[in-house]
């Protein structure tokens, strides 16, 4: 919610050639209470005074010489900082009203003024303006927010994974259809195996722990058995859980395994 605090404190630049129209707006408005108006009677400075001061509002009269008020909007376009034209044109032309709001203008305010439709649209404008620069402002604090959280999963994960390799013979993680991603540690060497060949497992094990890793069950602590190209026998201690992302898609599994040693 914006309070009316933050409505008189917003910054205002009128913008318009005729002093008079200039200082009715100006009494308008600091009888309403604004705080932060100035005004300018040269419309070339308004782009140089508004990436200078971010209005929060620019009153904006049509009919100037120099420039007119659709060459300021189209200058204003070109503050990439802020794409949001915050501007209510002035204009005594009926026929001005849709080629302003199609070049930008968010509102206008016909003269003669109605001094109730000015105030009264001055302050919706600024309402407006002043929600679309909180919202602005929240979706910059989640963007960071969700940096830093991934930052830190990443940081995790690879914390998770040093753990994991001191604790383990090997870490392991295969993808979504069962191919092998990630080996590290000795494996392939303690198994005298090339990645993506299984010689010598016991038939059992070897289907058990199939059917646990195509049911995305977790294991703990499974033991398998091997016999290895001497012939001698040799038992591993495997672990493993399936993997998923934020939306709930299973992205494969990961693990470690660890030799057990006997009669040692």
């Amino acid at each position: 919610m914006i309070e009316l605090t933050d409505i008189l404190n917003a910054k205002i630049l009128i913008v318009d050639d005729q002093e008079s129209n200039v200082q009715l707006l100006q009494q308008l408005l600091h009888a309403e209470g604004y705080t932060g108006v100035t005004s300018t009677m040269q419309p070339e400075e308004v782009y140089a005074l508004h990436q200078k001061n971010a209005y929060d509002l620019i009153l904006l009269d049509l009919q100037m010489p120099v420039m007119d008020g659709f060459q300021v909007m189209e200058s204003l376009k070109g503050n990439t900082a802020d794409p949001y034209l915050p501007v209510i044109v002035l204009t005594a032309q009926p026929g001005h009203k849709v080629r302003a709001l199609q070049t930008g203008a968010k509102d206008f305010v016909s003269k003669p003024f109605d001094l109730i439709e000015v105030k009264t649209r001055i302050h919706n404008m600024l309402e407006v303006r002043l929600l679309y620069k909180r919202l602005a402002d929240f979706n910059k604090v989640l963007e960071q927010t969700v940096l830093e959280r991934t930052a830190e999963l990443r940081e995790s994960e690879a914390r998770y994974r040093s753990l994991t390799e001191l604790a383990s013979d090997w870490y392991w993680e295969q993808d979504e259809n069962g191919s092998f991603t990630t080996v590290s540690g000795p494996v392939l060497e303690m198994l005298g195996m090339e990645m993506g060949k299984a010689d010598g497992w016991d038939a059992t094990d070897r289907e058990s722990l199939r059917a646990t890793i195509a049911a995305r069950e977790p294991f703990l602590d499974l033991i398998v058995h091997r016999s290895n190209p001497t012939g001698a026998q040799q038992q591993y201690r495997v672990s493993g859980e399936p993997m998923f992302n934020r939306s709930s898609r299973f992205l494969g599994f990961r693990g470690i395994g660890v030799e057990i040693v006997t009669g040692v």
